[in-house]
């Protein structure tokens, strides 16, 4: 029976409509859980350089733990299982974007101790042979940046993210490929034998251990330990920083615990630089921030597509990359350290006007000779590992971290289990002088990016001097090239050397070595390649992480 009386038909018609609010409710969360199905994450995820870090890392989130809780549990889970790269007798660059979006970096480097070898640059080797010693080491930063970051962002207590590593460095684990790899390489395998590593590294006949056995790291359990109920002072002040310094004494190294004692963290705005319908930020100079976005802004001009893989546009692609690349190793000299080279800027680097001058300088039918790009001879190295974090209040952490060369200087600390970096060998080629305090030029450039969209992007790498290039790439090929962030990253690059000579990842075109080769371009002879990127993206509410299989790296999630 019908009926007249307006308050009814209200009452119908709001039922109506709460009824398909309900419905669309459903619709969309049944839409959002489908979509963050197959490999993706609805709510955190972690990108490490293994599999157990990143699950590591995945674990302290779920406790309640934030992105840089998660961040320095991974870490300090890759100083035990990749402790040629990373430790805490190193320094790092971490790049933080809060959740008001506000981005910041926390830049803990090593820096020059008060006192160091008298013309030291003068040791600086000619190539680009592992630099070992006691006289390139810097005072790390590792443990401090650690806790600047934990006072400012953590949510569990500072011990309970050293319980798991920890656990693994007191009970060992096994050997993973990658590692058991690079210690059999003769260069490696040799310096290991000879040095203080073969306590850990060795096994009871005094040959570096394989693939499969276990490794064990007891006194860096007991120095963890220590640090985990006393905090960071243990090693900037206390028993562990004084027994570290003994070590280093005893090596014939020159820091002193005045120098741990009046370490401190610089924390800076990030650089932030337009890319289209994305805002990268970088952490600025003496990290390599500034290089990073010079490439990407010079090859942003060419309009990319995924067409500039087909045919002969792939060529034409490859070579203007090289050319932006090498001069990019014409302006490495312009990253210093801002605080002690106030004549030297970088800041150009970014400006329009510059890149599109550099843009204008790139030919599309030959290359030149290196002055034409002013580069001047500086060493490659390689090291450093990389984590990116994405927490569920949308907290972002990129944190890159290095003892610099792999093994760091081959110094190893018998008291602390702690190995020592050879950070102050990456002045070589790119400084006349040493100042105390002073932060070496550096690679490294954990970058968070964010689009129009709202999307959000972690990335950062690991390799030493290809860093820039397996960052930049990776970009290319996902923000233009039309690449998932797994291709991107899994993508064989090719990398610019300190000799201004092209070399090529393994399974690389062979038509566009030959293509880039009657451009003009000099093909180097590099062996080994270790670039590695993680990188976690979040999109229209699904993240996606991504560990690069170079390292047999694996994200984790949930």
């Amino acid at each position: 029976m019908a009926t007249n009386n307006p308050w009814v038909a209200r009452c119908c018609i709001l039922s109506a409509l709460v009824c398909t609010v309900g419905l669309l409710c459903v619709c969309v969360t049944f839409l959002v859980s489908v979509t963050c199905m197959n490999g993706t994450f609805k709510h955190a995820a972690v990108s490490a350089d293994s599999p157990l870090c990143s699950q590591v890392g995945r674990n302290v989130l779920q406790q309640g733990g934030s992105a840089v809780d998660g961040a320095i549990a991974a870490l300090l889970c890759t100083s035990v299982v990749y402790p040629q790269s990373m430790g805490l007798g190193g320094g790092a660059v971490v790049t933080v974007r809060n959740r008001t979006g506000k981005v910041t970096v926390f830049n803990f480097r090593e820096t020059v101790p008060r006192k160091f070898k008298h013309n030291l640059l003068d040791d600086c080797p000619a190539t680009s042979n592992h630099v070992t010693g006691s006289q390139w080491i810097g005072v790390p930063g590792e443990l401090r940046g650690y806790e600047v970051l934990h006072k400012q962002f953590g949510r569990l207590p500072w011990s309970k993210l050293f319980e798991e590593p920890i656990r693994l460095a007191k009970e060992g684990i096994p050997v993973s490929p990658f590692l058991g790899k690079l210690l059999q390489f003769p260069s490696i395998k040799g310096k290991v034998e000879s040095s203080a590593l073969c306590e850990v590294f060795c096994n009871e006949n005094s040959s570096t251990l394989t693939t499969g056995d276990v490794i064990k790291f007891p006194q860096l359990a007991e120095s963890m330990e220590v640090i985990a109920k006393q905090g960071a002072d243990a090693f900037y002040g206390g028993e562990i920083g004084r027994h570290l310094i003994q070590d280093v004494k005893a090596a014939g190294g020159t820091l002193e615990m005045e120098d741990l004692r009046s370490y401190r963290v610089r924390v800076v705005d990030a650089w932030t630089v337009p890319l289209g319908d994305t805002m990268m930020h970088v952490p600025p100079p003496p990290a390599g921030g500034a290089l990073l976005a010079f490439i990407l802004k010079i090859m942003q001009g060419f309009s990319l597509t995924s067409h500039s893989l087909v045919g002969d546009h792939k060529v034409l692609f490859y070579h203007r990359y090289l050319e932006a690349a090498k001069f990019a190793n014409g302006q490495r000299g312009n990253i210093r350290d801002p605080f002690f080279n106030s004549r030297t800027s970088a800041d150009h680097l970014i400006d329009d006007a510059f890149v599109q001058h550099i843009r204008a300088m790139i030919s599309s039918n030959g290359t030149h000779h290196d002055s034409y790009y002013d580069v001047k001879p500086f060493p490659d190295h390689t090291g450093t590992s990389h984590v990116s974090i994405l927490d569920e209040d949308g907290l972002a952490v990129s944190a890159t971290s290095t003892i610099n060369h792999l093994f760091g200087g081959t110094v190893y600390s018998p008291q602390t289990g702690i190995i020592l970096n050879n950070e102050l060998s990456d002045f070589c080629g790119r400084a006349d002088t040493l100042k105390p305090g002073e932060q070496p030029p550096s690679s490294m450039t954990p970058a968070i990016l964010e689009s129009k969209s709202g999307g959000l992007l972690v990335i950062g790498g690991a390799g030493g001097s290809m860093i820039t290039p397996a960052v930049a790439l990776s970009l290319i090929n996902h923000l233009w090239l039309g690449m998932s962030l797994k291709e991107a990253i899994a993508a064989p690059i090719l990398f610019v050397d300190s000799k201004n000579k092209v070399n090529f990842e393994q399974d690389f075109d062979k038509s566009v070595i030959d293509g880039l080769r009657a451009l003009g371009h000099q093909v180097g002879e590099m062996e080994y390649f270790f670039n590695v990127v993680n990188a976690v993206e979040k999109e229209n509410g699904c993240i996606v992480g991504e560990s690069d299989k170079r390292k047999m790296g694996m994200s984790d999630g949930y």
